[in-house]
């Protein structure tokens, strides 16, 4: 039997397997977060609201016209989705004492329930996945997914960015700020890096 001939092209085999497995990952996160947004509108959670929750629990109260720009909408569009997330408890406007015309919004009570009891619903959401694995495709996962990590973190020392990695490690849950977020708070949001965004099925 003649040995097969090497393949004349080795690096495009790599890109092109690369490339099936940066989809089949972006798939099925996809997937999963589909499944979590039907699960939080189920309960009747926003996921507008939760981005915003989310990031005044990341980062602490925030402006109207910082909260504004990080979502990339206008003053009035904030004031009213501000508005209706106070009329449900999870914010609040907090004035300045040293200059009263300044408002502050911050995530109150009501508003850290919703994010522990979503953090639940992934967590269960996310076992329920793993069981689906036996024992030697979820020992594949583990070890696949710390080669993963080492590469973003060996990505991250070759790039400098070890202030970024270590904020990440700060924040695991993450926080991230979509160019724009869209204020319709009745259902999903279209597909975004975000936390709280959502692809579409």
């Amino acid at each position: 039997m003649t040995p097969a001939e090497p393949s004349p092209h080795p690096a495009a085999g790599r890109e092109e397997r690369t490339a099936r497995v940066a989809e089949a990952f972006r798939g099925g996160l996809r997937e999963i977060r589909c499944m979590g947004s039907e699960r939080l509108l189920h309960h009747g959670v926003s996921m507008t609201h939760l981005h915003v929750m989310s990031m005044l629990e990341g980062h602490g109260e925030l402006t109207m016209s910082e909260l504004a720009d990080t979502l990339g909408v206008s003053l009035s569009n904030t004031t009213g989705l501000v508005d209706r997330m106070v009329e449900r408890g999870y914010v609040e406007r907090v004035r300045v004492a040293d200059d009263r015309r300044l408002v502050l919004v911050r995530i109150c009570g009501e508003g850290r329930r919703v994010l522990a009891e979503v953090d639940v619903l992934k967590d269960e959401l996310l076992h329920r996945v793993l069981d689906r694995l036996d024992d030697p495709a979820l020992e594949r996962v583990e070890r696949a997914l710390e080669d993963i990590r080492g590469a973003v973190v060996d990505v991250l020392a070759s790039e400098g960015a070890f202030e970024w990695h270590h904020h990440l490690q700060d924040h695991a849950h993450g926080h991230a700020h979509p160019a724009a977020v869209p204020t319709d708070d009745t259902g999903p949001s279209p597909a975004g890096p975000g936390p709280a965004a959502s692809p579409a099925h």
